[in-house]
């Protein structure tokens, strides 16, 4: 699978869910724009933009679920994955990303960080949580 960092605008409103195994996940979808600086009119311009499913498990969902808006400008970090469907009358691609990291794109304005416990925070699978980083002893 291919890993992806991306910025673009939160499109809908994330749903939040349980699955019957407890497992929390949000899902919302994306759209990411690129943005071209055009010399001979000296503007920027907007190029195609790239439709994303994206969705959080467990920790992060719990947190997409009280964090991300719809027309918020984020950063995801991810799994890619595409994949081609067809129905009897249609047929597509759905482009997907299973999100590692969301944040807020700073670039667009400010946010306020608030922690979570430890027990409440998920580690990459076969790491282990660290302690935090402090400054170190000057002499």
């Amino acid at each position: 699978m291919t890993t992806i960092t991306i910025t673009g605008l939160t499109a809908t409103e994330p749903r939040f869910l349980i699955t019957n195994d407890g497992v929390p996940i949000a899902s919302f979808r994306f759209a990411s724009t690129d943005r071209r600086y055009n010399r001979a009119t000296e503007k920027w311009e907007d190029g195609d933009t790239t439709w994303f499913t994206v969705s959080a498990f467990r920790g992060l969902a719990e947190n997409v679920r009280v964090s991300v808006k719809k027309g918020e400008r984020l950063i995801i970090t991810g799994r890619l994955r595409i994949r081609d469907w067809e129905t009897d009358d249609r047929k597509g691609t759905d482009v997907e990303i299973e999100a590692d990291a969301i944040g807020h794109d700073l670039t667009w304005g400010t946010t306020q960080f608030v922690k979570n416990p430890r027990e409440n925070v998920d580690t990459p699978q076969g790491t282990e949580a660290t302690s935090p980083v402090t400054e170190p002893a000057t002499a």
